[in-house]
């Protein structure tokens, strides 16, 4: 009964140190920064050093995606991180096998691979705003 109490006292502080956490990421080109939130909502947006003025309407949303996207990743695998203790099983109650968790079914299946292989994969990959990959007509 006191591991159950513990675990519970400790979701409770996991709960609340999430409800104050932020992650803010700057794009790769350094010309804009996005803040989210414990549940990867965004919640604030910076323009960087005026570089943004001189971009396309397609380099800037990418630029605004790509921290997003990294931004959100980060703030998952901290909230993975944060309840990484209560899926293990407990050492002293063995009816206690901890909580199986389906991250990438929560987050998707980037939030499971290696943060360096990701960087590798997306190094040449940028996303593009629709418009400008529309053709003339």
């Amino acid at each position: 009964m006191a591991e159950l109490e513990a675990t519970e006292k400790g979701v409770a502080k996991a709960e609340a140190e999430l409800r104050q956490a932020t992650r803010t990421i700057r794009s790769a080109d350094r010309s804009v920064e996005v803040t989210v939130g414990s549940q990867g909502e965004l919640t604030a947006l910076r323009f960087l050093a005026e570089k943004y003025r001189t971009m396309s309407p397609g380099e800037l949303s990418g630029s605004v995606l790509e921290a997003f996207g990294r931004a959100r990743l980060e703030m998952a695998r901290h909230v993975m991180q944060t309840f990484e203790p209560f899926t293990r099983p407990s050492t002293a109650v063995p009816e206690l096998t901890g909580v199986d968790v389906d991250w990438a079914k929560i987050f998707g299946p980037e939030v499971l691979q290696d943060p360096d292989d990701l960087a590798r994969q997306g190094s040449g990959h940028r996303l593009r705003d629709e418009i400008d990959e529309d053709e003339e007509r």
